[in-house]
């Protein structure tokens, strides 16, 4: 990992999101781009000569002064940052700079506001996990020593939920955490043991799992009536330390977390959340 990048919006939310991405950086030995997204409309943007103009650049030097005045903390110490304010507007634009900077990973805080503009509510979080090409870490509390040692990746074990899962592994890996896979299994859909087990085992052997008949008796079978009560049930009970999961864009997430169970694991968990997408 060599870069990570990190959302700011100056609340303190954003504040255990650039923590968390300190003590990963560390251990990485890797970068952080911090960004603000100003929100600024294009008619003040474009307008030359117009008190929007000077609005804008106000705002603009108003942010960079933050900038400097957020990134003085001691846990930055010996890491390089870079800080960078652009006008994006539609949170989609996120992946694209996280593509232009060559990220690894991007932490950011679920809810938090600026006196500019409120940002990182609600909605804004689900739609950088879904437009976001690269892994998406969102943390919601402060976590003063953060080091994972215990993560749950839930998926449905489809084909198309072998690549994030791969990517879930490695990730994990570089992080020093033990990869638990979940499947939940509903009470609306029911599916016998012998049933999930042939899926999963399937799905092993697509993933290239070295020794998938042992691997498949690894993996967690969580009775439920609904997936985020399974995930958060499952999590609660093994005392993990983070959730993971697998996201299929601008459509949600995949198959088995259709609907608004990805927004719902995103928003309401008390635990740190990976996205990765398929």
């Amino acid at each position: 990992m060599k870069k990570i990048l990190v959302p700011v919006d100056f609340s303190k939310h954003s504040e255990y999101a650039m923590e968390v991405a300190a003590k990963i950086a560390k251990k990485q030995n890797a970068e952080i781009v911090a960004v603000h997204m100003m929100g600024l409309s294009d008619a003040v943007v474009t307008r030359d000569e117009s008190k929007e103009a000077f609005e804008a650049m106000f705002y603009m030097k108003l942010a960079e002064k933050r900038f400097t005045e957020f990134l003085d903390k001691d846990y930055l110490e010996g890491i390089k940052v870079t800080d960078t304010v652009h006008n994006y507007k539609i949170f989609g634009e996120l992946n694209e700079l996280a593509l232009e900077f060559k990220a690894d990973l991007i932490v950011m805080g679920s809810h938090g506001s600026s006196g500019l503009k409120e940002v990182f509510v609600g909605s804004n979080t689900e739609k950088v996990v879904r437009t976001s090409e690269i892994p998406v870490l969102v943390i919601k509390h402060r976590h003063e020593n953060f080091n994972p040692e215990l993560g749950v990746f839930a998926c449905d074990f489809l084909e198309n939920a072998v690549g994030p899962y791969k990517r879930a592994q490695k990730m994990f890996d570089a992080l020093g955490i033990n990869m638990q896979l979940l499947f939940v299994n509903l009470a609306g859909d029911f599916r016998s043991t012998r049933e999930i087990e042939k899926r999963i085992l399937n799905f092993l052997k697509i993933a290239g799992d070295t020794n998938p008949l042992d691997s498949l008796n690894k993996v967690v079978q969580y009775n439920e009536y609904t997936v985020e009560a399974g995930i958060f049930g499952y999590s609660q009970v093994s005392s993990a330390d983070i959730i993971s999961l697998p996201t299929q864009g601008r459509q949600g997430l995949a198959h088995f977390f259709s609907g608004s169970i990805g927004e719902d694991v995103v928003n309401h968990s008390d635990l740190p959340v990976m996205t990765f997408k398929v």
